[in-house]
């Protein structure tokens, strides 16, 4: 069994760290994951949002590696996360479907309000990698934890990615808002011209 844990600092608030989370895939950056599908999604008495997701992945295993546990092209897992709005808080838990007989990888994401300073976004992300019944399974567990290492540091990045774009696409909004003010006060202005000048149409 392996364990592999890390911490980041986002200098991003918890709300924009959010919202970039719920559109960080599909993601040029991370493209070991395909594409995720929404199972279940409620929000509780106590006013959290919970989702099941299906994720669709590609481990990058090497032809060896595919060999001793399958074929597989594609790999899914199951991710429930939960959103509290109160605590500020986004927990998400995840564990593979594919090869579960042979491989069982459990992973938690949990990403909060920095306790130093609240316009910052503080991400705990542990994983459990455990192999049983296949050879070299300790090596396995090594190469998928190192894996799993890579792709934590793309997910950042993506992360991140997604918080510029999403930054672009507000002052995109934005201009577009004032523009269109600016071209309806214009107009405005060019009918009560005309009215002031002729008294009518």
């Amino acid at each position: 069994m392996k364990i592999w844990t890390s911490e980041h600092t986002f200098e991003h608030s918890w709300d924009t760290i959010v919202q970039a989370a719920w559109k960080k895939y599909p993601n040029p950056l991370n493209p070991a994951v395909i594409g995720t599908d929404v199972l279940d999604r409620k929000v509780d008495s106590k006013g959290v949002l919970k989702t099941h997701r299906l994720m669709t992945t590609q481990w990058g295993l090497p032809n060896w590696a595919k060999k001793i546990l399958g074929q597989d092209e594609n790999a899914y897992g199951s991710e429930h996360s939960e959103v509290d709005p109160k605590a500020k808080t986004m927990t998400l838990k995840s564990k593979n479907l594919t090869w579960c007989n042979l491989v069982t990888i459990d992973e938690k994401l949990v990403y909060a309000t920095h306790p130093d300073d609240s316009s910052k976004t503080h991400l705990k992300q542990e994983a459990v990698v455990n192999i049983k019944g296949v050879p070299l399974s300790s090596y396995l567990e090594n190469m998928i934890t190192q894996n799993i290492n890579n792709n934590a540091q793309k997910g950042r990045e993506g992360l991140e990615w997604v918080v510029r774009k999403i930054k672009v696409e507000a002052e995109t909004l934005q201009t577009e808002a004032a523009s269109f003010t600016k071209d309806t006060f214009h107009t405005i202005h060019k009918v009560e011209s005309l009215f002031n000048r002729d008294g009518s149409l």
